[in-house]
């Protein structure tokens, strides 16, 4: 086993093609060290008390799936197999994407064109891999240092899901796309923060509500933008599990917050504000950027200028702002730094707290994918 560590996260695209770019001494696993002063904590009560923690925690057994088996992976053709696009499909394709109008992007040949809809997309679900990935190691630490003995069973069950999620994406990148993007800075910062805090119930904020709802958010928009079955059906899987994980969150905060003093609470809110900002930043895909050679500060404004992330900024803050009023860190210090993002129109919005058992208890059907929630 060759273990290479290496002092930050690689900055080029992946390959997946071992014909094209893997020569031997390239096999490696790729490993970034981080260091944390965790404190872990035994549970000596082993009774589990009959509340929402535990029964999510069934949920979660009960609504196991094996990647492997619950997708259909060979709906559609893997990477070196795919046809072309036929022209008026690609023409469509085009026309109708949001950066159409673009001075760079509609100079680019039809065949960049639909090239950077490729590498966008990819972007994408590379991100998602990544966040996936720092999910599965907060998630670890969690069955480490929660205190209570239902979350550590819960932040057990959660791993288990996270890996899942590591492994879908994973394979879809390597199967049916054939490469992969980087960790974005912002995602990473906020991953590094989040594992290296020695304070679990950061962990959680940071997890559970920031990051799991912008999860949520974007699994949505994903699943709404696709019209291939594996992928439907791979978000529909991924995004059941997302939806447990921050009612769980969102439950379990709630009741510790409560019990924090107001200097520490107030700790808590500036930390999720700013996890908020670095959430915000994460969505702008530099790298495609650079990879067709666009000035990137000019795209970037073009992009906000023309509110080309404004709908989905719009959804991920409609999750996480009254999932932060309901635990207790929307506080008086923190509402000006939000009022001054505008989303505090959406503060009163129902929260992941108030449970909706019937969908979270339905049984996975993934042949309806297409039509579920």
């Amino acid at each position: 086993m060759d273990i290479r560590y290496v002092d930050s996260a690689p900055r080029k695209l992946a390959s997946f093609d071992p014909e094209v770019d893997f020569e031997p001494d390239d096999i490696a696993h790729l490993a970034e060290l981080f260091h944390t002063p965790l404190d872990g904590s035994y549970n000596w009560d082993y009774r589990v008390a009959d509340n929402r923690i535990k029964r999510l925690y069934e949920l979660g057994k009960e609504l196991n799936w094996n990647a492997s088996t619950a997708i259909d992976w060979g709906q559609n053709p893997d990477h070196g197999d795919q046809p072309p696009l036929p022209p008026d499909a690609a023409d469509e394709l085009i026309e109708g994407y949001p950066w159409t109008g673009y001075r760079p992007f509609d100079e680019l040949a039809t065949r960049d064109k639909l090239k950077f809809i490729r590498h966008d997309f990819t972007w994408s679900l590379s991100q998602f891999l990544h966040g996936e990935q720092g999910a599965l190691l907060v998630a670890s630490q969690l069955a480490s240092c929660a205190p209570s003995f239902n979350a550590k069973l819960y932040a057990a069950s959660q791993t288990f899901d996270e890996a899942r999620h590591v492994e879908v994406f994973n394979r879809y990148l390597q199967t049916k796309v054939g490469f992969a993007y980087p960790v974005t800075q912002g995602l990473k910062d906020l991953l590094d923060k989040i594992l290296t805090d020695q304070r679990w119930d950061l962990k959680f904020i940071g997890m559970q509500i920031i990051l799991e709802g912008l999860a949520l958010a974007a699994f949505h928009v994903a699943r709404n933008d696709t019209d291939d079955p594996v992928l439907d059906e791979l978000l529909y899987l991924v995004i059941r599990d997302e939806a447990r994980h921050v009612t769980f969150g969102v439950n379990y905060l709630e009741e510790f917050i409560a019990t924090l003093s107001d200097e520490e609470r107030e700790a808590r809110a500036e930390f999720a504000y700013e996890a908020c900002i670095v959430s915000r930043d994460r969505l702008i895909s530099n790298d495609v950027f650079r990879y067709f050679g666009w000035d990137v500060e000019d795209a970037r404004g073009a992009l906000v200028e023309r509110g080309l992330n404004a709908d989905f900024l719009n959804m991920l803050y409609a999750r996480i702002i009254p999932n932060l009023k309901r635990i207790g860190l929307l506080t008086d210090r923190v509402r000006p730094k939000f009022e001054e993002m505008g989303v505090l129109d959406f503060e009163n919005l129902a929260t992941d707290g108030d449970i909706d058992w019937r969908a979270l208890e339905r049984p996975l059907d993934v042949s309806s994918a297409s039509r579920t929630p």
